[in-house]
């Protein structure tokens, strides 16, 4: 059992296995072909990632500990049939969620330019827009757009819409399909991005989508950075008619010199959606309850897919 965390710091693992501590270091802890259960060192990258899987040939299940998987989708090719890809799926959504509300206050209260103004000792007063009688829109309402969507509540949005791969009810109201968007974008004074990324969504929010954004309108991204294309969206920024807060960039990390750190109106945070403290604890929960259910013969979690 291959972990990116040290076997003695993790409470609760099954007795019975040989634990080896791999965060992506040159050396492998042991013969990859001897690994049955993978937990993928986390924020490594996909080179990183991919790297054991092709020799991994008794592997059974691929754990991450990101919500995406689309840096361990490029080796899922060099595994035999059987192995199940697991997300964290229970890990993100409280991270994540609490950043994208960080981002969408301060981009909207322009508590940056106020962090400017104090550098120049500039007492920069005004109106500034509030998130209360706001229309929001989440692109991507899985368990993350879901928890962005609790912590909005109290917030007095006019209204939040949600969409998602496929159409569905949920207890709050309708989940829109992406085919929706043409229509639902002008409508929205916020975008939230939080969708995976896949071949149906990278390059979703290209000039098309931005210009069917209003005038104005905030564009979040805590996704992945190639939902969104770079070039279209620094067109809509240096214009001045929309806005964003990015947490995720393409590319990433961004260069210095990229015009996107000096661009108008926009807010960057380099990565930092699930890096919190609330990260490795339900990490460490996470991967003792998939090994404990791997030992006793059950189902895992959060399955995504299982290789063919």
């Amino acid at each position: 059992m291959w972990l990116p965390v040290p076997a003695a710091e993790i409470e609760g693992l099954p007795e019975g296995f040989a634990y080896r501590f791999w965060d992506g270091g040159q050396d492998f802890p042991a013969d990859p072909a001897d690994c049955a259960f993978y937990v993928v060192p986390y924020m490594k990258g996909p080179e990183i990632a991919v790297r054991p899987l092709a020799a991994m040939t008794s592997l059974r299940a691929v754990q991450t500990l990101s919500a995406g998987i689309d840096h361990v989708q490029p080796g899922l090719g060099d595994l035999h049939a059987g192995v199940h890809l697991c997300n964290a799926r229970g890990v993100h959504e409280a991270s994540t969620a609490e950043l994208t509300l960080a981002l969408v206050l301060a981009s909207l209260r322009g508590i940056p330019g106020f962090v400017h103004g104090q550098d120049k000792e500039e007492w920069r007063a005004g109106f500034y827009p509030a998130l209360a009688d706001k229309s929001v829109l989440i692109v991507g309402y899985g368990s993350i757009g879901a928890a962005i969507e609790d912590r909005l509540t109290p917030f007095e949005c006019a209204r939040v819409a949600r969409v998602a791969r496929s159409a569905r009810t949920t207890e709050r109201g309708p989940v829109h399909p992406l085919a929706d968007l043409p229509g639902l974008l002008p409508g929205a004074d916020v975008v939230i991005l939080s969708t995976p990324l896949t071949e149906e969504t990278q390059g979703l929010v290209n000039a098309g989508f931005l210009s069917r954004m209003k005038d104005g309108a905030l564009l979040v991204n805590v996704a992945r950075g190639p939902v969104v294309d770079t070039k279209a969206l620094l067109a809509e920024l240096e214009s001045g008619r929309l806005r964003a807060a990015l947490d995720v960039t393409d590319p990433e990390p961004l260069p210095a010199g990229h015009p996107l750190w000096h661009a108008p109106g926009v807010l960057i945070s380099p990565h930092v959606g699930g890096s919190t403290s609330a990260f490795m604890p339900r990490a460490r929960r996470l991967m003792a309850d998939q090994l404990t259910r791997f030992a006793g013969g059950e189902p895992l979690r959060n399955i995504v897919l299982t290789t063919r």
